[in-house]
């Protein structure tokens, strides 16, 4: 056979390594996916815009940092707050990366190793992989003197760079199961909520940075994380700059250890997935014996008759679906972070407890939107003024049966930490009193003013219904707080008028019967309403 025959064996050189080939296929992803879409192209030019320029001036404020006392503290602090970034990125932004889930490789014939050193070497393209880099050097210039830390600058970057990257990784491969199914799908929609509670962690940082002390209140967090990977790598620069070589070869002996972990750990999470058979397939053929038990459990704790089905149904829609679940878990959230930060800061007020009772209680408006279409199945069931009215009071008593605690359970913390227990009676009795008017308010708004929830995507009014929301919700809150001002009256008299506060303890009994007035009157009020206006109802739910 002859070289020139076509027929004779490739150069087994000239294949391309699966690493060249995973890149050109991220590329291509990228690159066709902004062809796609125009929406995509936007976003991605937007990102390019936004991002790009903040690394930037990330880039030269850390640099106008180097020589400053603080200077380490902020960069190994900075890497840290990183890193943790990278790692809860794939379970709150799972499709950000098209090739995160390892299992669409299922079915070709790789092996783990080579697997993950091509994945690994993909993972560094994108603007992610840029913007970390940025601020990995200019952390790294921040804290370099001298020769010999500008070489360990040099490894820890890569290092750190590396770690973050497989961290990441490590995270999708050990939980591409949940990100694929309902609870990871539950998990993006809660991504907004990472968002908030992170603003307001950083609101409290910065405020508490500008208070007496500065940046050296950072120094004690900053001396226990610069041996934690992959901000050690960074800690191995300024220990090098200061002279402490054995600390410094610590540092990165940490960091290359932990990229090793993660490696393996990672590479172990892709031989089970690649090996085993699919979870979720092997669940749902299973006997449902488990979801009947909890069933059976949770109705013997309810009130009989349609009151407890009401309840229940209500319930599981707060535990399963993912719009509803968002809204409570935000609510819950910011109802407890408004009252307990402004209390570590020491401007708060006790009677911003009463704030989670106002979050809490807007989940009773527009009562019928999480239903959407399916809420005809509701209306069958509604054929009288009575049937309305217990179906509604069925609703109100499982949003009270996890806002009565947890309301509770704020006011006595934001007490505990303000020191003032003897105001804890009247906060209790204002925060009951708000509770109910909102009931009251959100029953009648539910039948006044219903929109529909879109099931898809992240907005929660339908097209063409945002009046709709805004009049629900802001009319009913300001008129929850016209309903309540009897007892802030009485709470301003008692504390001023009567000279004293001997007897602010009557505000608890006071505000809970108050409250509790308000509801029944509410739940009476809108029964009526509902009752004539089911068909009304169903076309304004059914849009999304």
């Amino acid at each position: 056979m002859s070289a020139a025959d076509p027929t004779s064996t490739a150069d087994p050189t000239s294949t391309p390594s699966l690493t060249s080939v995973v890149v050109r296929l991220k590329l291509s992803l990228l690159r066709n996916g902004l062809r796609q879409s125009a929406g995509r192209r936007a976003a991605y030019v937007t990102s390019l815009v936004l991002v790009l320029p903040f690394a930037g001036l990330q880039l030269l404020g850390l640099i106008a940092l180097r020589g400053t006392t603080h200077a380490p503290a902020v960069a190994v602090l900075l890497v840290a707050v990183l890193a943790l970034g990278w790692a809860v990125m794939p379970l709150f932004f799972p499709s950000g990366d098209e090739t995160l889930d390892p299992t669409r490789l299922v079915m070709l014939p790789l092996r783990p190793r080579p697997l993950i050193r091509a994945l690994l070497a993909a993972s560094l393209v994108g603007i992610g992989p840029l913007f970390t880099l940025c601020l990995l050097a200019g952390s790294a210039v921040s804290v370099a003197h001298g020769t010999a830390a500008c070489v360990t600058a040099v490894v820890g970057v890569a290092l750190a760079l590396l770690g973050s990257v497989a961290l990441a990784r490590a995270v999708a491969a050990a939980n591409i199961r949940l990100l694929s199914s309902r609870k990871g799908r539950d998990l993006a929609v809660l991504s907004g909520l990472v968002v908030a509670i992170g603003a307001q962690l950083v609101n409290f940082g910065a405020q508490r940075l500008g208070s007496a002390g500065g940046l050296s209140q950072l120094d004690p967090a900053a001396d226990v994380l610069r041996w934690v990977p992959p901000a050690a790598a960074i800690g191995a620069v300024d220990s090098v700059s200061r002279g402490w070589y054995g600390a410094g070869v610590a540092q990165l002996v940490l960091s290359a250890l932990a990229l090793v972990g993660l490696l393996a750990l990672w590479s172990r999470s892709l031989t089970r997935l690649m090996t085993s058979p699919d979870g979720s397939t092997l669940q749902a053929a299973e006997p449902g014996r488990d979801r009947a038990g909890r069933s059976s459990g949770l109705g013997r704790l309810l009130p009989a008759g349609r009151t407890g089905t009401v309840m229940e149904r209500s319930l599981r829609y707060v535990w399963r679906d993912p719009k509803t679940k968002a809204a409570w878990a935000t609510s819950l959230a910011i109802g407890l972070i408004v009252p307990v930060f402004n209390a570590l800061q020491g401007t708060g007020s006790i009677y911003f407890a009463c704030f989670a009772a106002g979050m809490l209680g807007i989940q009773m408006y527009n009562q019928f939107g999480q239903d959407t279409s399916a809420f005809w199945m509701v209306a069958m069931t509604i054929s009288s003024t009575r049937d309305a009215y217990a179906e509604l009071r069925g609703r109100a008593l499982a949003l009270l049966v996890i806002t009565l605690p947890y309301a509770t359970l704020v006011c006595v913390l934001t007490t505990a930490m303000l020191g003032d227990w003897p105001r804890l009676p009247e906060v209790l009795g204002l925060s009951f009193a708000l509770l109910g008017a909102m009931l009251a308010t959100g029953a009648w708004s539910s039948a006044r003013f219903p929109y529909s929830i879109p099931q898809e995507g992240y907005k929660n009014v339908a097209p063409g219904q945002a009046g709709l929301a805004w009049i629900s919700i802001f009319g009913g809150m300001v008129s929850a707080a016209l309903l309540s001002a009897p007892v802030i009256i009485l709470t301003i008299w008692l504390n001023v008028a009567a000279g004293g506060g001997e007897w602010t303890w009557l505000l608890l009994p006071v505000g809970a019967a108050y409250g509790a007035l308000l509801t029944l009157l509410g739940l009476r009020l809108a029964a009526p309403r509902t009752a004539r206006r089911l068909p009304e109802i169903l076309a304004a739910v059914s849009k999304g």
